[in-house]
């Protein structure tokens, strides 16, 4: 069985993967424990677990960490390095920027405030941004459009980082971008105005929709409006404290605060060796990709929000009607409010969601019954070099990180 992940990552360019070759021992670096307090159990293996966590290093990842919960049993594991330079070895607890796993945080928030009757699901955005989102625009999309990426609004990432803008043609982008807004502080209503300025993705309310970070950037503004505070500090309020997580915040600058690993980012062979952007303002993806979280606070968050413990079970079902949508990298989705639902053929159906920052990449899926959970960090993106017609080649990562889902996942 082969787990291919398809989201919509917070990146404007094709694929999730990314890729480096590098070489390095990997039993040494990995740490795999069962937590304490529990009993051995036959839903986790350790030794399988680690033995899949440490053939994803030595595919050529960096650093992999993970947290696999099984029922009251958890196992938490680390391979490789969070520092190519140093050799600093990568550890379960570190601290990543999880990229559009964010999302599920945002639509928590949003259908808090529809509970509480401040908004209205199929009301249209004109009628609580006016300014933003003006005329026919603002009439006909929703803010379910919003949530499930069916608005039409297009992707305004390859506007604010230039170099992309000829994507999803891998051939002709360059990183020059990423370097030139490493310490640039955008303003939200001047990423969203990019997005709502290019040609539109689709009709309002047509399937499949089309991912688009720009939806969230407008749920962002959203929030702002109808409770008076910001966006980051809301959620921070009444998602990520109610949740109980101790180590998810959004970042008041560039630097991630506490434990965590370098981020090395690829472009697809562009940035050779990979480049470290660990140091980034992500004010350009705040309330779309922007947390830091650990794999351990993740699946708390999931778990949480799947037993109705951060919304209704209501408000969870609404989260939970799925629409195709198509993701950056292409592929359709089934995508919700702020959730995937994701069907593992010969296994089961999960919840969650995925996402890179530069040089980050991280899943976090629950299945169905709660159940289970995975939840994976990696310090490399975009790993795949591109052939002539511009088109990711394989790389041993994809399928060691494959096998290492199929385990956690499905044991």
């Amino acid at each position: 069985m082969k787990i291919r992940l398809t989201a919509g990552t917070s990146v404007a360019v094709l694929s999730i993967s990314a890729g480096m070759a590098m070489a390095g021992p990997a039993s040494n670096a990995t740490e795999a424990v069962l937590a304490a307090n529990t009993a051995p159990s036959t839903g986790l293996d350790p030794a399988t677990l680690r033995s899949a966590l440490d053939n994803v290093h030595r595919a050529g990842m960096p650093g992999v960490y993970a947290e696999v919960r099984d029922g009251s049993q958890v196992w938490r594991g680390a391979s490789g390095v969070a520092d190519v330079g140093t050799g600093r070895p990568v550890r379960p607890d570190m601290r990543q920027r999880v990229g559009s796993v964010t999302k599920t945080f945002t639509a928590a928030a949003i259908l808090q405030q529809v509970e509480k009757g401040s908004i209205q699901l199929d009301a249209p955005i004109g009628r609580y941004l006016p300014q933003l989102v003006p005329g026919e625009r603002g009439r006909k999309i929703t803010v379910r459009m919003l949530l499930n990426h069916t608005s039409g609004i297009p992707e305004y990432l390859p506007y604010a980082f230039p170099s992309l803008k000829e994507w999803p043609s891998l051939r002709d982008i360059s990183p020059e971008s990423l370097d030139d807004n490493r310490f640039r502080q955008f303003r939200t209503t001047e990423l969203i105005e990019m997005g709502l300025a290019a040609p539109a993705a689709g009709e309002p309310g047509a399937t499949p929709g089309v991912y688009s970070n720009t939806n969230y950037l407008l749920l962002g503004e959203l929030l702002e409006q109808v409770t008076g505070t910001t966006a980051e500090k809301y959620i921070t309020r009444n998602v990520i404290d109610r949740a109980g997580l101790r180590h998810t915040e959004f970042p008041a600058g560039p630097r991630v605060n506490g434990p965590h690993s370098r981020m090395y980012e690829a472009l697809f062979g562009l940035i050779d060796p990979p480049r470290d952007y660990s140091v980034y303002n992500m004010s350009w993806v705040m309330t779309g990709a922007g947390l830091v979280s650990t794999m351990e606070d993740l699946n708390r968050f999931y778990d949480r929000l799947l037993r109705g413990k951060i919304v209704s079970r209501s408000s969870l079902a609404q989260m939970q009607r799925t629409v195709p949508v198509i993701s950056h990298e292409g592929q359709q989705i089934e995508y919700g409010l702020g959730l995937h639902k994701l069907t593992v053929a010969g296994c089961s159906t999960f919840w969650g969601h995925d996402g890179t920052a530069w040089g980050a990449l991280t899943t976090s899926w629950t299945r169905a019954d709660g159940e289970r959970q995975t939840s994976i960090a990696l310090n490399l993106t975009r790993w795949n070099k591109v052939d002539s017609s511009g088109n990711p080649q394989s790389h041993p990562i994809d399928e060691a990180l494959s096998a290492l889902h199929q385990r956690a996942m499905c044991g």
